[in-house]
């Protein structure tokens, strides 16, 4: 209780904001920012690694120039040779016979999974399950033995009589049992391809085309397969690219491709790491160039998407050239001093 007439007593406020401590006078920092000195982030460990793998590199250089076993001598005479450059371009056709109608037959194999007939799609489903599980070998060795199961291939009414029939080793050869092997093995792998860019394209296009009146196979022709490709370019390329590579597994059929007439050369002359040195650099050229060609393809088909794709590197090698050329002329250019206007007479 307080008195009257006397004022209650009150604690002092807590201040909301305790006191700082004064702060310590640093350098004084100059009025024009162009004075201030830039230190750049230096990197230890990334100049470590860097000159780490320099020094690795450096190291395989050297080992290949003056290694003797490599003998590039050996190297020289054999790897434009007629007998490497003939497998070569039997290497090539295997590829392209089983890329265009594997890919043809997995096209066919996707929409039979994207159908709604069950029946289409259980088969479908069978084939790819199949065939992606027997090794591409077996395969290949089942087809080149396929007269040991069937002697005669004929054409006649089902479980009825065969009007014409012909001997199965005189129709289907070396080649023709190696193109059909690959064929079927790549179809399994194909089909899951082209399904996935399929299902990548939005629903909406196949409605618009349905409410437009659009038959279903101009929309899959014209509306569908082209979207579909940005999807499915990068992964078709990888897998040609493999298939390319695994066309030297028809070694075991006795083919002249580009390993096997590796494999007779140093099996007579016994220089087994030049000759196999060719046949590297060969599948590194060949698959430099699907590289470049699957570049080029997948530009294209990225026109819709993008309006202004990036340059070349062609491009860029081009527009580098014009600028050197710019400089260069810019250089040499006489420099013309300059004259007030009251000069001039």
């Amino acid at each position: 209780m307080s008195r009257a007439g006397t004022t209650p007593w009150h604690p002092p406020p807590t201040p909301r904001h305790p006191a700082r401590p004064p702060r310590r006078a640093g350098p004084a920092l100059p009025d024009d920012p162009a004075g201030l000195k830039v230190v750049p982030a230096r990197h230890y460990a990334r100049w470590a690694a860097a000159a780490a793998v320099v020094v690795l590199v450096a190291q395989f250089i050297h080992g290949l120039a003056t290694n003797p076993v490599w003998e590039w001598d050996v190297f020289r005479d054999y790897v434009l040779s007629e007998t490497i450059v003939q497998a070569v371009w039997v290497t090539l056709q295997l590829t392209a016979y089983a890329t265009v109608l594997g890919f043809l037959l997995g096209t066919v194999l996707a929409f039979m999974r994207l159908s709604r007939s069950p029946v289409l799609q259980t088969v479908a489903w069978t084939y790819i399950w199949i065939f992606r599980s027997i090794p591409m070998i077996v395969q290949l060795v089942f087809w080149f033995n396929l007269s040991a199961l069937y002697d005669r291939l004929g054409f006649g009414i089902p479980f009825g009589p065969v009007f014409w029939s012909v001997d199965s080793n005189s129709i289907i050869g070396t080649i023709g049992a190696a193109v059909i092997g690959l064929t079927l093995h790549q179809a399994a792998y194909a089909a899951e391809i082209v399904r996935g860019g399929v299902l990548a394209v939005d629903e909406g296009q196949l409605e618009a085309a349905a409410a437009l009146g659009i038959p279903r196979l101009r929309q899959i022709r014209r509306i569908v397969l082209p979207q579909a490709m940005r999807a499915i370019l990068p992964t078709a390329g990888n897998e040609i690219i493999g298939l390319l590579k695994g066309t030297s597994v028809v070694y075991v059929m006795s083919i002249g491709e580009l390993f096997y007439q590796v494999q007779v050369i140093y099996g007579r002359n016994g220089r087994v790491i030049p000759l196999l040195l060719v046949a590297t650099a060969w599948y590194v050229v060949l698959t430099s160039l699907l590289s470049v060609a699957q570049y080029y393809v997948e530009r294209r088909y990225a026109r819709g998407a993008d309006r202004t794709p990036p340059p070349t590197p062609l491009q860029r090698a081009r527009r580098f050239v014009r600028t050197l050329r710019a400089e260069a002329g810019r250089r040499h250019r006489p420099v013309v001093p300059f004259k007030p206007l009251g000069d001039i007479r």
